[in-house]
């Protein structure tokens, strides 16, 4: 399967040459004799140097039986009712990012560039940077989805979900490589390694976090941001508060594969009317009782005055429904509006 991975990717790699990812095409960089594979300018020896199914003349094309085993796959992703029903619980309650009673929520990071600033990246012949960038990618993802079927539109769209998995400039991903294929095949240790986005260094810096929230029109003296899906590790001391207070990491270690490198179960995000608090998790041990596996919840910050229903998205919105309400009774009451 991960062979049928790599010759698929490669061929929407060398579809969308504007993605960028020449490099991730790996198949047609081994030497098949030798049994090794050239990245860059330097060569390294495979573990793994029988490749049944790769045609050295053509290493990209799948065979016939590749090929109907993907056409089978797709058929069961695309007639499972059950996923069809999640999916559509995806599009209608997600988006890219979220403002929700003066927090930022999004996964993954704000793409920057080496000197701290809203990186500019080019998709689909335009420019896209910071808030607009994520709002670009909501409707793309909408499109892989709604969009007519057959259409241009929509197998574009498609195609660049994949990207938000794995591309350089993807807010979902943050790295400038997944190296999957090294982590397979090489043995040596620095071709594993994925460089992270220059996002994950200014963080720690309020500056940076105050300008994000800028962007995303909150006023950094109440507001906070709350990142999804990166591991913290706390192990080696790592703290999930960034930016003096501002960003708070949750989630990434909920996952057993990163246990490891956590040394925990992950953070959840707290918010209520006195306080914001992260609950740190433990890995789950099965056969103990619940305080074993209780979180420890830590305050990170107290709330001075206690909010209500009146203070929160919500509230504002009840607010503007009894103002319209009231506006209508008015519009009875003076005539403006006759009664049937």
């Amino acid at each position: 399967m991960a062979i049928i991975q790599f010759k698929v990717e490669a061929q929407l790699i060398k579809k969308h040459p504007e993605y960028g990812m020449d490099d991730r095409i790996l198949l047609d960089k081994i030497d098949f004799e030798k049994g090794t594979v050239k990245l860059g300018d330097k060569e390294y020896p495979l573990r793994d140097k029988l490749f049944p199914t790769v045609d050295p003349k053509n290493p990209l094309q799948l065979t016939q039986a590749e090929t109907e085993l993907m056409r089978t796959i797709a058929a069961s992703f695309c007639h499972s009712e059950r996923l069809d029903k999640h999916i559509r619980f995806l599009y209608s309650h997600g988006s890219m990012y979220l403002r929700i009673n003066g927090n930022l929520l999004y996964h993954g990071c704000i793409p920057l560039t080496e000197d701290g600033k809203l990186d500019v990246i080019q998709s689909f012949g335009t420019n896209h940077s910071g808030r607009e960038y994520l709002k670009f990618l909501d409707g793309v993802a909408r499109n892989a989805y709604f969009a007519p079927r057959g259409s241009t539109e929509r197998e574009n769209a498609k195609d660049m979900m994949w990207y938000l998995w794995c591309g350089a400039k993807s807010p979902l991903f943050g790295k400038a490589k997944l190296s999957t294929f090294e982590r397979y095949f090489i043995d040596d240790p620095e071709t594993h390694h994925e460089e992270m986005n220059p996002y994950y260094t200014y963080i720690e810096h309020r500056s940076a976090c105050e300008m994000i929230l800028k962007e995303f029109g909150l006023d950094p003296v109440s507001s906070h941001i709350i990142n999804g899906h990166v591991p913290v590790k706390s192990k080696d001391g790592e703290n999930p508060i960034k930016g003096d207070g501002l960003l708070f990491m949750i989630d990434g270690g909920i996952s057993k594969a990163y246990q490891s490198q956590t040394g925990i179960g992950g953070y959840t995000f707290i918010a209520n009317s006195r306080y914001l608090a992260l609950a740190e998790h433990k890995p789950l041990k099965t056969g103990c009782c619940v305080e074993e596996n209780s979180p420890k919840v830590m305050v990170v910050e107290a709330i001075k005055q206690r909010v209500t229903v009146a203070g929160t998205d919500n509230g504002a919105d009840l607010s503007r429904q009894i103002e319209e309400l009231n506006a209508l009774l008015q519009a009875y009451r003076n005539g403006t509006i006759k009664e049937k």
